[in-house]
């Protein structure tokens, strides 16, 4: 491996010819330059300049090294040039959340393509310790979670807070509702389900409710957007983020159950430092914090 600092007096060197010079456009001594060119030709171990009174000319190892100086300038400023490039419609941005939120979110997203043909999103849903996993190893630049995750390299603030909705068929009576008769209509389970059910059952019905694996499974189904499928049906019950009951396309044949006590899971927009700093990134997080102000 070549030395960075001294190819880059040598390669400076060929370009102006002159060791003076040289050293005033470094912002060194001459004595400096030669010392740099020596210790070169020490790494290489061979001659790089065959000197002439104040001129010199390149040896054939001069040649080879000068070619890597100049190929590396230019690869460094290629570098640069795509740094500096930060087109908020070009590249790609990817996106991680819980299924219900990637139902309701895609079609936000999907927005931000519109006219930009060289932008590209990619949308993940997955469980919220996977969702972490993926900022941190940078497949996602953007995750949201429903716990604030406490990590180093993880920036974190609220997005929203999402209402766990109790849903039934339409038209079934919800007033004077218990835990009896939900379980005579019977729990459409989902992956998520026994964890939504401790959250709101159990609350709602401190008394009668022991635990999601006393509920009756009806069905179970890991499609967030086939979940609603069976209530709408009449063939039982769930539990669900509002975002999973806004994007089901047949709201009409739900019913949203007005409980005396509501549980809400808060929702946390999560990043590695400096990933919003891309136009592109930034640019999908602003969509994403105005989409979520409407569903709170």
């Amino acid at each position: 491996m070549l030395n960075a600092t001294w190819l880059d007096t040598f390669t400076t060197l060929c370009d102006i010819g002159h060791f003076t010079r040289t050293a005033e456009r470094l912002g060194m001594t001459q004595p400096g330059v030669s010392q740099h060119l020596r210790k070169l030709e020490a790494q290489v171990g061979k001659p790089l300049i065959s000197q002439d009174g104040k001129s010199f000319t390149l040896t054939p190892a001069g040649e080879a090294v000068l070619a890597v100086g100049q190929s590396r300038r230019t690869q460094e400023q290629e570098l640069r040039e795509r740094m500096e490039f930060d087109d908020p419609n070009a590249g790609i941005v990817s996106v991680a959340c819980s299924g219900s939120f990637a139902l309701w979110i895609y079609p936000h997203l999907l927005e931000r393509l519109d006219g930009s043909p060289l932008l590209s999103l990619r949308l993940t849903a997955a469980p919220q310790a996977s969702i972490i996993a993926m900022v941190l190893e940078g497949a996602a630049d953007l995750g949201i979670v429903s716990e604030q995750p406490d990590h180093p390299r993880l920036h974190s603030f609220p997005l929203t807070r999402e209402e766990l909705c109790l849903v039934l068929p339409f038209g079934e009576g919800w007033r004077g509702l218990s835990l009896e008769g939900l379980d005579a209509l019977g729990f459409v389970d989902h992956p998520d389900g026994s964890g939504y059910a401790d959250d709101l059952l159990s609350l709602n019905f401190p008394l009668e409710y022991k635990g999601a694996d006393h509920l009756r499974i009806r069905t179970f189904v890991n499609q967030i957007g086939q979940i609603p499928i069976p209530v709408a049906r009449g063939l039982g019950y769930t539990i669900l983020p509002r975002s999973g009951i806004e994007a089901f396309p047949h709201q009409e044949a739900l019913s949203i159950v007005p409980l005396a006590h509501k549980r809400h899971q808060e929702l946390w927009l999560v990043y590695r430092t400096g990933r919003t700093e891309f136009a592109r990134v930034a640019s999908v997080q602003r969509i994403i914090m105005a989409a979520a102000e409407g569903l709170g």
